[in-house]
């Protein structure tokens, strides 16, 4: 069996991998779900913003604020990652769903709560076009997530 820091390692590369395919999709996918991107900066730039605050006692630079959120959203993929490939190692049978509940995981609990409460962006609303695109996103990441996750554990040890 793999040292727990390299099921861990396994599961921040997977975590990556799905973080970049979930940008992708998102890239093709908002047009056809009438998702324009607005003025408003992404959660993952409030965010940002909320810990540059906290540590400098200022927003990110408008000249970072691109690179800051991808920073983030990156991050955030790679600790979920480590975390699903730890849980699954301790209970296998997590990954019978190949990643869908952890994709919807991660929308309600980040999206629909998090970024909410945290005032990063809207509470959820009865709109269709908005939490399809959410949910397909988020399952895009949670599918990709255990492919990686499964690709990674099948490299010899």
């Amino acid at each position: 069996m793999r040292s727990l820091f390299t099921t861990a390692l396994i599961g921040v590369g997977a975590g990556l991998a799905a973080s970049f395919v979930m940008d992708r999709f998102q890239d093709v996918a908002a047009p056809a779900f009438g998702m324009d991107g607005g003025d408003d900066d992404p959660a993952t730039v409030k965010a940002a913003d909320t810990i540059s605050e906290a540590v400098e006692g200022r927003p990110v630079t408008q000249k970072h604020r691109g690179s800051a959120g991808s920073a983030l959203h990156y991050a955030l993929g790679a600790a979920i990652g480590a975390g699903y490939a730890l849980a699954v190692r301790q209970w296998p049978d997590l990954a019978k769903g190949w990643g869908v509940p952890t994709g919807l995981a991660t929308m309600l609990l980040l999206d629909d709560l998090l970024v909410p409460a945290a005032g990063w962006g809207p509470w959820p609303k009865a709109e269709v076009p908005g939490n399809a695109y959410g949910l397909a996103s988020h399952l895009v990441f949670g599918i990709t997530l255990e492919g990686a996750r499964r690709a990674g554990e099948a490299l010899p040890a």
